[in-house]
């Protein structure tokens, strides 16, 4: 006889119950499980997503394909994170912080979304994510003082109104040679700060990835950025 599945994980918010579905990913060598609202790996389930009127719950309880390309662009960089200290700005689901965790990197992850953040802590229990510290935050609103030698970020510069804000967390939290790893589709909003920050003087690099499989494959660009003089 087979046993009863497991029901589904269910995300619980005053607009109602949401039922979560788990997505299974191979990252550097390991399966990682997260669990998510909705994963939106094609250009047309993001399409679908966004223009849903009747969506209530934050943007960051979705799986985007950016997030899983920095968890993988965060895989590859493996002993760069090893005892170095992380901030994950927009964390949502968690995954690529969930990795630079198991990299033995000391994680701090914040969203300012308590939903998504409360799903991030969810998916960090689930993959055993040690020396993680789950953090509300507003970009707007920024009040921490702390130098990270890493500063992550999956999709975070969709909205130009928000790019005086992560510019300012960028130099003031960045350590002096420390690095920010921003993962972004291509968006054409997003090139503005990464240019003005080159003008700047600070240095811009990119990987490429490709999530998901056949003609709904997306691209996705990986932004290292360093501090003006360092190399």
């Amino acid at each position: 006889m087979t046993p009863p599945a497991d029901p589904p994980p269910v995300l619980h918010t005053s607009a109602g119950d949401f039922p979560l579905a788990a997505c299974r990913l191979s990252v550097g060598g390991r399966e990682w499980s997260v669990l998510h609202a909705g994963a939106l790996f094609s250009s047309g389930e993001e399409g679908r997503y966004l223009a849903d009127a009747d969506r209530v719950l934050p943007y960051g309880v979705a799986l985007w394909p950016a997030a899983v390309a920095l968890a993988h662009e965060v895989a590859t960089r493996g002993e760069e994170f090893a005892g170095r200290v992380v901030l994950e700005l927009g964390a949502g689901t968690g995954l690529p912080g969930i990795v630079a965790a198991s990299l033995r990197a000391t994680v701090v992850q914040t969203d300012r979304h308590e939903l998504a953040l409360h799903l991030c802590k969810l998916n960090g229990e689930r993959n055993a994510a040690a020396g993680v510290e789950y953090r509300l935050a507003d970009w707007a609103d920024w009040r921490d003082e702390r130098g990270y030698d890493w500063v992550l970020g999956a999709d975070v510069l969709y909205a130009d109104a928000l790019h005086d804000h992560l510019r300012r967390i960028f130099e003031h939290n960045l350590a002096p040679r420390g690095r920010v790893l921003l993962a972004d589709p291509y968006r054409a909003t997003s090139l503005p700060l990464l240019e003005a920050m080159e003008a700047g003087g600070w240095r811009v690099t990119h990987s490429r990835w490709v999530i998901g499989d056949g003609a709904e494959a997306r691209p996705i660009a990986v932004f290292e950025l360093s501090r003006p003089g360092v190399a």
